[in-house]
């Protein structure tokens, strides 16, 4: 009896591959391309367990164990490379992530279609700029001497401030200069959520005397919630991957006491320094980090909202 079952699935299983071919065949480039730049780039996470050499080859180098990620952890700025990390990314989503909400939530109540298109236009093309273009514009506005920001701190009787120069206010230049850029881009998908809230629910709460704010409230809020939930668990699952591009155009040595973070330190140990066993070692951990965060608050988010990835 299993056995006919199984001819069965089998049979049936031929008769949809040889209708849909094509669609399989248009897979091929796709799971080629994951299999050459995401899979097969793996197998040289083992010289993060060995003493790697140009000379051995990664087959051929010595096994050292977790000698490399003793090393890291050791080491005197592993501390603070890892609180430079969190905290730049916590404060990115502490103040990234509300902002994008507000601004849709109040574009999705403007009835004036020219006023609506117009800002969305100016809260849109930020996001454009090439990370390149925008930190030279901040170092163009902050720049000591022609700053327009020091200018005006000079014209109401202040000093003026090398604030690239300063560790305490790096994270917030970084923060608030990347909400700049990517708040009106990523309120579009909360717009595109409040496009599929039923209407006749807010007709119903017309109807039923509710004003303006409190159908914000109790209808386009909790529609939003589930694309919060998923937003926040792609967040958190890369809350240890701050960009890199854009903390090494904006980093000098007196702001990198606050402004190091793995990326970087990768970049120096693995690019600069060729030790590339110990930049692989600190990368992985990273990714583990990463991937465990990743599970726990999807697993938590499916307890508490019923909402998650899988």
């Amino acid at each position: 009896m299993q056995k006919t079952k199984t001819r069965i699935n089998t049979s049936r299983w031929k008769r949809y591959f040889a209708r849909n071919w094509q669609l399989y065949l248009l897979l091929i480039p796709v799971i080629l391309y994951y299999v050459v730049f995401h899979y097969m780039p793996m197998l040289g996470l083992q010289i993060a367990f060995k003493d790697y050499s140009f000379r051995r080859g990664i087959w051929g180098s010595r096994w050292v164990g977790f000698k490399h990620f003793e090393r890291f952890f050791r080491s005197y700025y592993s501390g603070q490379v890892i609180s430079n990390t969190l905290l730049i990314s916590l404060y990115s989503l502490a103040v990234g992530m509300p902002l994008p909400i507000l601004l849709a939530l109040l574009l999705n109540e403007v009835r004036h279609k020219w006023f609506k298109k117009t800002v969305q236009t100016v809260t849109y093309a930020p996001y454009f700029i090439s990370t390149v273009v925008l930190c030279s514009m901040i170092f163009l506005f902050l720049s000591p001497d022609s700053g327009i920001v020091n200018r005006l701190r000079i014209s109401m009787g202040y000093e003026s401030i090398y604030f690239m120069g300063k560790p305490s206010m790096f994270k917030t230049i970084y923060v608030l200069s990347g909400v700049w850029q990517r708040t009106g881009w990523n309120s579009i998908i909360y717009m595109a959520a409040l496009a599929g809230i039923d209407p006749q629910l807010h007709e119903a709460a017309m109807i039923d005397g509710a004003g303006r704010l409190r159908r914000i409230w109790h209808i386009n809020l909790p529609g939003l919630i589930p694309t919060m939930v998923v937003l926040l668990i792609l967040n958190s699952g890369s809350l240890m991957s701050v960009g890199f591009e854009k903390i090494f155009l904006l980093q000098n040595d007196l702001n990198r006491s606050s402004s190091e973070v793995i990326s970087t330190l990768v970049y120096q140990q693995g690019l600069i320094q060729h030790d590339f066993s110990y930049s692989t070692a600190v990368n992985l951990f990273n990714a583990v980090i990463n991937f465990v965060l990743l599970v726990a608050v999807n697993q938590t988010a499916r307890r508490v909202s019923e909402t998650s990835l899988w």
